[in-house]
């Protein structure tokens, strides 16, 4: 989805005298999500998030690697953002833009520093090898928002991921088993953070107008954001906010508990996904098994 770099200032005093009269240019209401769609598969550890218009696509991989010298008992888990010239055009490929870093931060901070991930669980051989986790993370149609979706999208992605099975034998030999030979292993997740941004436009002492999940026009001409990571178990994560109108604790608040309640029905989301996921590998599985059956008695015929 190709993107003008900027609004015309008409534009601009529209939209801004719209959401004065409490209307979103989509028809949402002030505190309105957009349609979230989370597909996972076929591949564990492969999933693909529309929130709206906004496309991000997440795949999980894994390798054996050495632990970190400081943390020999832990696997690795590495966040990679992949920001696309089609998603954001005017890009400059040479560096990462200002908001990719961002955006990797924001990701690091509520998955990686927040501990969502068993790494000790990861180790095979204390100080010699552990299992490297990497989250591939591609931002593909950007519609605004595309912090959110790309925290559904990686948090989706790992807890639908499967590691090899392997087996230790001797003092640091390992085997690594086929999905054929031994059921793969999910990752442990501890919690799910999720992302929920507010765009501000003005703040007032009659009335703050703001929104929650901005779309590309509405970033274009808000005057600050918000984004409060929450997660299954209602703590927050992280609270980020750079810059732009300053925020009264009243106002961060009332939006902490606003970002509480979405997150809740995001994480119900991904569960209705992750058991829809795993219905079809189940059955995948089971029709393997029974092809197998079924020439091993014709062999013995």
């Amino acid at each position: 989805m190709g993107k003008e770099a900027e609004l015309s200032t008409n534009e601009k005093e529209f939209i801004l005298a719209s959401l004065r009269e409490g209307i979103r240019l989509d028809n949402r209401e002030k505190l309105d999500f957009r349609s979230l769609q989370i597909l996972l598969g076929p591949d564990y550890g492969h999933s693909e998030v529309r929130l709206g218009d906004t496309k991000v696509l997440a795949k999980v991989s894994c390798e054996v690697t050495r632990p970190h010298l400081d943390r020999p008992s832990e696997g690795i888990l590495i966040l990679n953002t992949e920001i696309s010239p089609m998603a954001f055009p005017g890009l400059d490929m040479g560096r990462p833009s200002e908001e990719e870093i961002i955006i990797s931060r924001t990701l690091e901070k509520a998955i990686k520093r927040n501990h969502a991930i068993d790494l000790e669980g990861l180790c095979i051989i204390r100080e010699k090898k552990v299992w490297t986790i990497r989250v591939d993370i591609h931002f593909l149609d950007n519609d605004g928002n595309i912090l959110d979706a790309a925290s559904i999208a990686t948090i989706s992605a790992l807890a639908h991921f499967r590691r090899p099975e392997i087996t230790i034998t001797g003092e640091d030999t390992i085997t690594i088993h086929s999905a054929e030979q031994l059921n793969p292993v999910p990752l442990v997740v501890h919690h799910i953070p999720i992302c929920v941004t507010f765009a501000f436009f003005e703040i007032s002492e009659n009335k703050d107008l703001w929104v929650v999940d901005p779309n590309w026009q509405e970033e274009k001409i808000c005057q600050g954001d918000m984004t409060i990571v929450i997660n299954d178990h209602k703590e927050i994560c992280v609270l980020s906010k750079a810059g732009g109108v300053p925020l009264s604790m009243e106002t961060i608040i009332y939006c902490s508990k606003i970002a509480t309640s979405k997150v809740e029905i995001i994480i119900d989301d991904i569960r209705k996904a992750l058991e829809i996921a795993n219905d079809k590998n189940s059955n995948k599985n089971n029709n393997n098994s029974n092809k197998m059956d079924k020439g091993k008695r014709v062999n013995r015929d």
